[in-house]
């Protein structure tokens, strides 16, 4: 009979609907820039830098992504795809704060931190 419970359980499955679309579109966007990538360096058999040197940073591979060079192509969509469950717990941190659910933006929050750290000690390290 359509309950306060049924509209919190409804919204729930709305969140948890527009998160695995989120995920799947940036899979399959990460795969078409990969591929994208793979095809031209097939087509081409050049990655667009000389010997066995690849961009090491972020600038390096965005400015070889406008040149596009087919290494920098490859990279970028690997990229894409490692930041796609980053970007869900991002966006989950304000859906949990929406929710007014502070103990799941507390635990959202800190796994957050965990990943950005995570990137930064890789980096460094």
């Amino acid at each position: 009979m359509g309950g306060p419970n049924d509209a919190a359980q409804s919204r729930t499955f709305e969140i948890e609907t527009a998160i695995s679309k989120m995920l799947r579109i940036g899979v399959m966007l990460a795969a078409i820039v990969i591929v994208t990538g793979l095809v031209q360096y097939l087509v081409t058999g050049d990655s667009g830098y000389p010997g066995d040197t690849y961009p090491t940073s972020f600038g390096a591979m965005m400015s070889g992504l406008v040149a596009f060079k087919a290494a920098a192509v490859i990279q970028t969509g690997l990229l894409l795809l490692i930041l796609t469950p980053v970007f869900r717990v991002f966006i989950s941190l304000f859906l949990f704060w929406a929710e007014r659910d502070y103990r799941y933006v507390i635990i959202t929050a800190v796994v957050f931190v965990i990943l950005i750290l995570s990137f930064a000690l890789g980096k460094a390290g």
